[in-house]
C-alpha cells in the first residue's frame, strides 16, 4: 500500500512526507507542480512526480504504477486576501482541480482520502473554541473554495465507497525540529514567518492589519499549531482509515489563542531583536478570532509534542537562518 501526497514538496506537505517516513511508511509518492514547493525539501528516497493534480492521465498513471491506496491532498492556493482579489482563480485551483483529482482517484480505486481543509470554513464563529459541528459560514473565497471541496469529497465517498478524513487547520507555524524542512516560499504571508524575517533583517518592517477587532488588544486572535504536530495528525488520520475507521471531519489546533500583537512580542523576545511594526487598516476576509476545539483528533490518539509558542518561534527563526544560508550557495 502506498500513499500519494499532492503538494508534498510544499510547506505542510513536506512535513507530512517526513511524518510518514518517520513512522515507517516507506511507500510515499509526491505529486507537485513545484509552483510553491521545492524538490530539495524531499528526502531522496521519495519519488517526486512533477505535474498538476488536475492532469487526470498523469494522476491515473501514478496511482496504477505505485499501487496507491491512500491520497493526502495538500495542493492548493491558501492566501485569504489573494482569494478576495482573485476568487475565480481560487475556485479553479482549490475546487475545480480537487474535483478532477477525486474523480481520478475514484476511477482508479483509491480507498482513502485525507483532505487539507481550513478553519476559514467557519467564517466569524459565534462559539470559541470552535467545534466541528458548528455550521460552516465562510466569509472569503478561500474558505468557500475549501468548503465546496469538503462537500464534494463527502458526496463522492457516499456514492463510491471510499473513506475520508477532512482536517480543518488553524494557523500553521514553525518548522521540522530536526531542521529538515520548513516554510520556504518567497513572500509568504504567515505571521510567524514574516515576523521572524523582520527580526532577522530580511524585511524592513511588519504590517499589522487591524487593531480595532473585538479582542483584548484589538488585533486578530488565532490558534497556532506547529507544523510537525499537524503532519502527525494526518498520519494518525491515515492509520484510522486504514484500520477500518469511519469518515470524519476534525479540527487541528491546540485550543489556545494568541493575538497578532502577542505573537510579535514573542518573536522579539525569542530572537532578542526589535523591528518596526506598522499598524494598518483591516484586510477584507479576516475574522476577528478563531480557536479550535480539537477533541476529535485527540480521541484518535493524536498527542501534540510541540505546543509551545516560544519553541515554534525558535524553530521558525532557525529555519529562516538555514534557508538564508541555502540560498547563498
Amino acid at each position: 500500500m502506498a500513499v500519494l501526497v499532492t503538494g508534498g514538496a510544499g510547506y505542510i506537505g513536506s512535513h507530512m512526507v517526513l511524518a510518514l517516513l518517520d513512522a515507517g511508511h516507506d511507500r510515499v509518492v509526491v505529486l507537485d507542480d513545484l509552483s510553491t514547493g521545492f524538490d530539495w525539501a524531499l528526502p531522496p528516497e521519495v519519488e517526486l512526480v512533477v505535474g498538476d493534480v488536475a492532469d487526470q492521465a498523469l494522476v491515473a498513471e501514478t496511482i496504477r504504477r505505485h499501487g496507491i491506496d491512500a491520497l493526502a491532498h495538500f495542493a492548493a492556493r491558501i492566501v485569504v486576501p489573494d482569494s478576495v482579489a482573485d476568487p475565480l482563480g481560487y475556485y479553479f485551483a482549490n475546487t475545480v482541480k480537487t474535483r478532477a483529482l477525486i474523480e481520478t482517484a475514484v476511477r482508479e480505486g483509491v480507498r482513502h482520502v485525507i483532505f487539507s481543509s481550513t478553519a476559514a470554513v467557519y467564517g466569524e464563529p459565534d462559539v470559541v473554541p470552535v467545534p466541528e459541528d458548528l455550521v460552516a459560514a465562510p466569509i472569503n473565497p478561500y474558505g468557500r473554495s475549501k468548503l465546496m471541496s469538503e462537500w464534494m469529497i463527502a458526496d463522492a465517498a457516499k456514492a463510491h465507497g471510499f473513506t475520508y478524513v477532512i482536517l480543518r487547520y488553524f494557523n500553521v507555524a514553525g518548522a521540522d525540529p530536526r531542521g529538515r524542512t520548513g516554510q520556504s516560499t518567497p513572500n509568504a504571508t504567515h505571521l510567524i514567518k514574516v515576523a521572524t524575517q523582520a527580526a532577522l533583517g530580511q524585511r524592513s518592517h511588519l504590517d499589522v492589519y487591524g487593531t480595532d477587532y473585538p479582542t483584548p488588544d484589538g488585533s486578530c486572535l488565532r490558534d497556532y499549531i506547529q507544523v510537525s504536530d499537524l503532519a502527525d495528525a494526518h498520519r494518525v488520520a491515515l492509520d484510522h482509515l486504514r484500520n477500518g475507521g469511519e469518515s470524519l471531519t476534525m479540527n487541528c489546533g491546540y485550543g489556545q489563542g494568541y493575538s497578532v500583537l502577542e505573537v510579535i512580542d514573542v518573536v522579539k523576545r525569542v530572537s532578542g531583536r526589535d523591528f518596526e511594526v506598522r499598524l494598518c487598516p483591516r484586510r477584507p476576509g479576516d475574522p476577528a478570532r478563531i480557536v479550535a476545539q480539537a477533541d476529535r483528533i485527540r480521541n484518535l490518539g493524536w498527542t501534540p509534542r510541540h505546543a509551545d509558542l516560544d519553541g515554534i518561534v525558535a524553530q521558525a527563526l532557525a529555519w529562516e537562518d538555514a534557508l538564508t544560508k541555502r540560498n547563498r550557495l
